[in-house]
């Protein structure tokens, strides 16, 4: 149990830790992709308008010297082959260019014929060439006049797509060391973990050891008290009324302080793995009838009625009885503490299918809320302390109730609501055929 809580405990903190991680590493890729999006962008930007105020500059000097020759016109020669311009008037009629690529030209001059290209604005454009792969434009433009008054408009880009691919590249490899570098930090972040948890597992081994020598040592003495005090009680020398109430007011004390002890002791051999279980095969539909009749008398008390519904044939299976028995009996008596007077407690055998049992226990009693359910397995907890005082209850039993069964590798469930009762449903292997189970079982 403690190396499960602790083991547990451990996979939490690293998937903690690992989330974390994951949710920073996450922010990281996408802040420096952003980064190097705008970094590359903001001067290929630049480049651009500013190639596209040159070429205007350039254009208006040819408009207003129509004598210089266009082949002589160098200033509109770029050294880079992966820019380019087209010069259009009013009417569309090319005035001049530099032509772009073949591959991406035909593309280019859509975008250009669709108007999408705002003056002083740099944009991406982008589509896929016939092989899937993606092409990206960068296009601005801007307004010049000829001699005779006429608007040209002069569209300047780049071919940026090796660019985009390269950062898209840079990306994939940043993503790649931020998974490995996950990787790495989530098996450190389980290494420290599990040294964090050594002091914490050490304290619990500690508290483990002393409460199950306490609970050993003290099952002799609180014995002797209470056959003290029954010897006591039925002293007919005792006559005092007053002395009477005193020692029978002491025996349910210790009956109540050995009922602790015993339920200790069980929790503490749990921790240790020395549950001592014996094998054998048993009818699970007598037992469940028998223990009817056993807390009968009991309900009585408060004219609660117990009762078995559905088939109860025999239903034989494997485990050890009498710790299904106090499995049973743990149930139905928190059945009976809560439950209402004039209420009714179920018991069902449901058939058994695929080499599984199971059976329920339904009370009309008060209901357990939603956020309650998940912490009635935990030792010590009880939803009402107050009543659970008053009626002796120590927050044990059902820690005790879901050890038994996950030690018959079975499960336990639990469906309630406030003011409707609840209903606990527990599935056993009709066989243990596993050889670790048996293992586990058989013997200390």
């Amino acid at each position: 149990m403690s190396l499960g809580m602790f083991g547990k405990g451990r996979r939490r903190l690293t998937l903690f830790y690992s989330c974390i991680m994951c949710v920073f590493l996450v922010v990281l890729i996408f802040g420096v992709h952003r980064s190097m999006e705008w970094a590359i962008s903001s001067e290929q930007a630049r480049e651009l308008i500013d190639t596209a105020t040159n070429i205007s500059e350039a254009q208006t000097h040819f408009n207003q010297h129509p004598e210089i020759p266009f082949d002589d016109n160098n200033i509109y020669k770029s050294s880079n082959d992966r820019l380019f311009f087209y010069i259009f008037d009013d009417t569309g009629r090319l005035v001049n260019f530099s032509r772009a690529s073949f591959r991406i030209e035909p593309f280019i001059l859509d975008v250009i014929a669709s108007r999408d290209v705002l003056e002083g604005d740099v944009s991406v454009y982008g589509k896929p060439d016939e092989k899937g792969r993606s092409i990206k434009v960068m296009m601005t433009s801007c307004r010049v006049y000829n001699t005779a008054g006429i608007p040209e408009t002069v569209y300047v880009g780049k071919d940026v797509t090796a660019m985009y691919n390269g950062m898209q590249k840079a990306t994939y490899a940043l993503m790649f060391l931020g998974v490995l570098a996950l990787i790495i930090a989530t098996a450190v972040g389980h290494v420290m973990s599990g040294k964090a948890l050594v002091p914490l597992r050490e304290a619990y081994e500690k508290q483990r050891q002393f409460a199950a020598d306490a609970s050993h040592e003290l099952r002799t003495p609180l014995a002797v008290v209470l056959a003290s005090a029954e010897l006591l009680e039925n002293d007919p020398s005792i006559k005092s009324p007053f002395l009477k109430q005193v020692i029978s007011d002491v025996r349910d004390e210790v009956k109540k302080m050995t009922k602790l002890v015993s339920d200790l002791l069980v929790v503490a051999r749990s921790d240790n793995q020395a549950l001592k279980l014996k094998l054998a095969k048993f009818d699970l539909a007598a037992l469940l009838q028998q223990t009817v009749r056993v807390m009968q008398p009991l309900a009585d008390k408060k004219a609660i009625e117990i009762q078995t519904e559905g088939d109860m044939k025999e239903t034989e299976i494997q485990a050890d009885e009498q710790k299904i028995k106090q499995l049973v009996l743990i149930l139905v008596d928190n059945a009976v503490k809560y439950t209402p007077e004039k209420g009714k407690i179920v018991l069902e055998l449901l058939p058994a299918e695929r080499g599984l049992v199971r059976f329920t226990v339904q009370d009309t009693g008060i209901g357990i809320s939603k956020e309650n359910q998940e912490k009635i397995f935990d030792r010590f907890y009880r939803v009402d302390k107050a009543r659970s005082r008053e009626m002796g209850g120590n927050g044990l039993g059902l820690a005790i109730a879901q050890e038994i069964v996950n030690l018959h590798k079975g499960s336990i469930a639990v469906e309630s609501e406030p003011g409707k009762g609840t209903k606990f449903i527990v599935e056993l292997r009709t066989r243990l055929k596993s050889k670790l189970a048996l293992d586990r079982l058989a013997e200390v």
